[in-house]
């Protein structure tokens, strides 16, 4: 065992402390349901009747066993989305195995997933952010039928794992495992998409070379492969011990990945609330867990939407972390990977450089993991820290390569990208926000210009096509694009804008309470901006003209001109609130919504 960094000692004493009253009613929550017989014993005759009417012969004789485990399946199934597509058939599969592990399965229930890719730019993404937090609700509905011994959560992408766990965390007491289907094969290279993506933002091709590539780089079933909040959610599932080790990027349709859909299965079996061997999800995610989920993020340039999921993720299970806490740690891991738009690899060339077990074994000798932690696999993380194999059609566990197969994506903690992780807190005088900046260039990270003010990322993109933006460098404001304002879309599409300027020799840096998510590029951009502009006395005063500073190496967002002069100023109006597409049915939410550095949630 290696010695833990004193900084991640202390961030994670300092994370306990504040949350001891908190995780101790959450504790007591839990253990107040735990149960050591079927969870079905304690319905009623007409009850149970419901629970197996629909289920086989076979099921219902084999249910009505005292130690027979009863595993609900949460699954986000849908055919329209690449990476849910492949959960089509999981649920007969996943019953077959039970019954060869004496447990029944029965699907407890479906939640919307909701696809980032689809709905940029459009009115859908006012909903995204939203859709985690239904997500959990839909979770919590499917299981609060009290009839399961254990639980799978058949997820991938943006805002669905992260509403998985939340809604999961309201059945701690029992054995909870997330069940991934992997990443599509590799398409279109990725510097050869963003470069047709920029080309059409500038007018150069039209929209038929647009669409080929698009379509030659979404191509067939499984995960988008850049790295974006999907294969973020898969890497922290690892991190924090909800996955059959290093089930995060195999592929859909393969024996191996079969293989470990299939130990998951067991898992939940052998571990169920009724077995001689029970895990409860509230003993895996502590913490160290969520710490260690954090170290991952960091160490591998992840999305900047997980700064808005773990700290919501963490508030479900009774912790306090906020984004102080990523920053500290920030300073101290090393950026271990670049997979796009970090760099030009994708999550398949990661995974074949050695993946996450490299990365945790790499973590793990130098001390920036918690290795006591327990997982729904067994006690730490050197099981995560080896890659699965089939031999003679078994799964196995093997040491990873000594070196990365590829030193251009994936490198030792002795000889790293970065000594710092890819996330940086920003704070100042306009309030706090979070920069990626492990693609950002050393000489693109500070940036002292006049400020362009937009109300609508539609505006900057027509300013753009109209050529009417300032010449040399300047600040782009986002603004109105808060949880309260409008649901907090992401702005993803003023990318190729972006970076078409700074390639033109500009300095360019965006100011947003909006997200920029998992495909923030090489643009200093400063997001989540809180509070957002409803709330924010700078933000919303803020004119063309002003002066601004984004300085992602010392940490600060900051309005330079006279206070006092800006105060007396009139807020700028807020846009009319949005409605049609589903978007009136969330103004409640809109009203409840949390600040963006608490995760901008409805419930807390």
């Amino acid at each position: 065992m290696h010695k833990i960094h004193p900084i991640l000692e202390q961030v994670t004493a300092n994370i306990e402390a504040r949350s001891k009253s908190l995780r101790s009613r959450f504790m007591k929550r839990t253990k107040a349901y735990a149960s050591k017989e079927p969870r079905r014993k304690r319905l009623s005759c007409a009850n149970y009747a419901h629970v197996v009417a629909a289920s086989s012969e076979i099921d219902k004789l084999q249910a009505a066993l005292d130690r027979v485990p009863n595993i609900g399946i949460v699954t986000s199934y849908n055919d329209m989305l690449s990476a849910h597509q492949p959960y089509h058939d999981y649920p007969q599969k996943l019953r077959e195995m039970a019954r060869k592990n004496g447990a029944t399965t029965q699907v407890a229930g479906g939640v919307p997933a909701m696809c980032d890719g689809v709905t940029q730019g459009r009115a859908g993404m006012e909903m995204s952010l939203f859709s985690r937090d239904v997500i959990a609700q839909a979770t919590a509905i499917a299981l609060c039928h009290d009839a399961f011994d254990a639980a799978l959560c058949l997820g991938i992408c943006d805002k669905i794992v992260p509403g998985l766990v939340i809604g999961a965390l309201s059945f701690a007491h029992m054995p909870i495992i997330f069940v991934p289907s992997g990443p599509m094969s590799s398409g279109l290279a990725n510097p050869e998409k963003a470069k047709i993506r920029m080309q059409y933002a500038n007018g150069q091709v039209g929209r038929d070379k647009l669409l080929e590539a698009e379509m030659a780089s979404y191509h067939s079933a499984g995960t988008c492969t850049f790295y974006g909040t999907a294969n973020s959610n898969q890497m922290l599932m690892e991190m924090m011990g909800l996955h059959v080790p290093g089930a995060a990027f195999v592929p859909p349709s393969t024996p191996l990945r079969e293989a470990l859909t299939n130990a998951a299965v067991t898992r939940a079996a052998t571990t169920a609330q009724n077995s001689k061997n029970p895990r409860r999800l509230a003993d895996v995610l502590t913490v160290k867990a969520f710490v260690n989920g954090v170290v991952g993020l960091l160490a591998t340039g992840g999305s900047t939407n997980l700064t808005l999921h773990i700290p919501a993720m963490a508030r479900a299970a009774g912790i306090i972390l906020t984004w102080e806490d990523i920053d500290k740690l920030s300073q101290i891991v090393p950026l271990l990977a670049r997979v796009y738009p970090n760099g030009s690899a994708d999550v398949n060339h990661f995974h074949a450089a050695g993946g996450m077990a490299f990365v945790i074994r790499e973590l793990l000798n130098a001390g920036l993991l918690h290795d006591d932690v327990q997982t729904i696999w067994g006690k730490g993380l050197k099981d995560y820290a080896k890659e699965p194999v089939l031999q003679d059609g078994h799964l196995h566990w093997r040491e990873v390569p000594a070196e990365s197969m590829d030193e251009a994506v994936l490198r030792p903690a002795s000889n790293p990208f970065s000594p710092h992780g890819g996330l940086r807190e920003l704070t100042g005088n306009m309030g706090r926000g979070i920069a990626k900046i492990s693609a950002v260039q050393p000489d693109c990270q500070i940036i002292e210009a006049k400020c362009v003010v937009f109300d609508d990322q539609a505006d900057f993109l027509s300013a753009y096509k109209n050529k009417s933006l300032p010449e040399g460098d300047f600040i782009c404001v986002v603004r109105f694009q808060g949880p309260k304002a409008n649901g907090m879309p992401e702005l993803h599409s003023l990318t190729p804008s972006l970076s078409s300027l700074l390639d033109e020799g500009r300095k360019i840096a965006l100011v947003s309470d909006g997200r920029m998510s998992g495909a923030s590029g090489k643009v200093a951009a400063a997001v989540h901006l809180t509070p957002e502009a409803i709330d924010n006395p700078i933000l919303s005063r803020l004119q063309n003209g002003d002066l601004l500073r984004v300085d992602c190496v010392n940490g600060q967002v900051a309005f330079l001109g006279d206070e006092t002069e800006l105060m007396t100023r009139k807020k700028a109006k807020r846009p009319k609130e949005a409605d049609g597409m589903g978007r009136e049915l969330f103004a409640q939410n809109r009203r409840r919504a949390g600040p963006a550095d608490k995760g901008g949630a409805i419930f807390w």
